[in-house]
């Protein structure tokens, strides 16, 4: 029996409507794409000119053509890397065309020259992959200029790092129990972003003045190179002991130097000579209950400069603790804060606290604090702060410190403060400082440039010559 033709026209109109639906394309917000990968990783270590291929797909998960607006190297024709989609070079494939459950391979090339000391030590750029509105992201990273990279490195054996090429660190670098890590001089310690140093052994910088260390971030294209909290910093656990670091920068961390619990034997769980911290965005040097000693250190535009919290046992000679709001960091916290007792938990507890300051100056300018040396004493624990010969800053006198000839509130009269344009030159100003030669002879014999200092000597890191 044959159909009647209104049936047939019918059933004829509705399969070409359904056909013609399935070929339609999606336009809609919630269309959905998947992408096989979120970064392209470049491992590879350069030792010469060259180029790395990596690929990844893009896959159309809906029933329904869809159209790609953009596959786009946000770098463009300056990045270090090139795309070829669906067979193409190009920087920007547009209106790209998938099918239902389709999917198109985006193939990306990295050519880089180790050699160049003008490229950052990781390479970085992005693929942005747009669809109705939608915008997906590729991130890029390759590794740049020569250098030994260590990725979620722990050390497990006494070793030494030299100075012939820098070190990356990506990842946390971890010194583990009763190993010592020793860096020579002109050692330079590149971290990333996410990539603390965790010290449960030891560490011994050896550096000198002609060739210090210097530990800072990864990123050195101008507009990151300089900005506080780069990377996280260098953090002695309990068990880290015998630590020393000699003629070493630490810059721009977010906590420069973080000591957790008393050093496990007699000497000071860690030793700062001649060394330099500097903008750091939380803490220069944060201790709790634990133990320092430092001579001829810079501690310079932190948040907080020094905070020696929970109690412990502290040394420091002819230290400058300074800090002035600047470009990048306002300031808002004393340079010096001394507590002996700790209350997380919602639990009080107190600690014996011994604290001498010799020939050392704490001052800070062109922000809100009034008292750059605050103390806070709980509970009955000996409790002991020596200030011997020491230039401060404090319009209120802090009550639990021993003073022994104090300059108090006189303008050390650095060379040149400008924190306009972020140059801070921290030696005494010859002829006018008030600083020069009002120190005490405690047998120290040279300053932070390794020159000489002559009794009576100048307070702060620097002798004026």
């Amino acid at each position: 029996m044959k159909a009647p033709i209104p049936f047939l026209l019918f059933a004829f109109v509705s399969v070409a409507l359904l056909c013609c639906k399935k070929e339609s394309f999606i336009n809609s917000e919630d269309a959905r794409i998947s992408i096989s990968v979120d970064t392209l990783h470049y491992d590879t270590v350069f030792t010469s000119t060259g180029s790395v291929t990596q690929k990844f797909k893009i896959i159309n998960a809906n029933n329904q053509k869809l159209i790609l607006s953009h596959v786009k190297l946000m770098g463009g024709s300056a990045s270090a890397y090139r795309m070829n989609v669906d067979g193409v070079p190009t920087d920007d494939a547009q209106n790209l065309e998938l099918a239902a459950n389709d999917s198109v391979y985006v193939f990306v090339s990295v050519t880089i020259n180790p050699n160049a000391e003008n490229i950052p030590f990781i390479v970085q750029d992005s693929i942005q992959v747009s669809f109705n509105g939608n915008e997906q992201w590729v991130q890029l990273q390759a590794y740049g200029q020569n250098a030994h990279f260590l990725k979620n490195a722990i050390i497990t054996t006494n070793t030494s790092f030299g100075n012939d090429l820098p070190y990356v660190v990506l990842g946390a670098l971890v010194v583990d129990t009763n190993v010592t890590l020793s860096l020579d001089p002109g050692c330079r310690i590149y971290v990333h972003a996410n990539a603390p140093i965790i010290v449960d052994g030891s560490l011994v910088a050896n550096g000198t003045k002609a060739d210090s260390i210097v530990f800072r971030g990864d990123r050195l294209d101008p507009d990151y190179k300089d900005l506080p909290a780069g990377w996280p910093g260098i953090f002695f656990r309990g068990s880290s002991n015998n630590n020393s670091l000699t003629h070493t920068r630490i810059l721009n961390a977010y906590q420069a130097i973080v000591l957790d619990q008393p050093s496990p034997n007699a000497s000071p769980k860690l030793t700062l000579n001649a060394c330099i911290i500097d903008n750091a965005y939380d803490a220069g040097i944060l201790s709790l209950n634990s133990s320092l000693k430092a001579v001829n250190c810079l501690i310079s535009n932190c948040g907080i400069n020094v905070l020696l919290a929970n109690g412990g046992n502290y040394e420091l000679d002819q230290c400058t603790v300074a800090s002035y709001s600047n470009i990048y960091l306002s300031h808002k916290q004393p340079v010096l804060a001394i507590t002996n007792w700790d209350s997380s938990n919602n639990q009080l507890t107190t600690y014996p606290l011994s604290a001498t300051f010799q020939n050392c100056i704490f001052w800070g300018d062109f922000g809100t604090v009034t008292d750059e040396v605050v103390t806070s004493r709980r509970g009955t624990d000996p409790f002991t702060i020596d200030f011997n010969h020491v230039l401060y800053k404090a319009q209120t006198l802090p009550s639990d410190i021993n003073f022994i000839s104090p300059i108090l509130n006189e303008d050390p009269l650095f060379d040149l403060i400008d924190p306009g344009g972020r140059i801070f030159d921290f030696h005494l100003n010859k002829g006018s400082s008030p600083a020069l030669k009002a120190g005490a002879d405690i047998g120290i014999t040279t300053d932070l440039d390794n020159l000489p200092r002559v009794p009576p000597p100048d307070l702060g890191c620097y002798q004026k010559q």
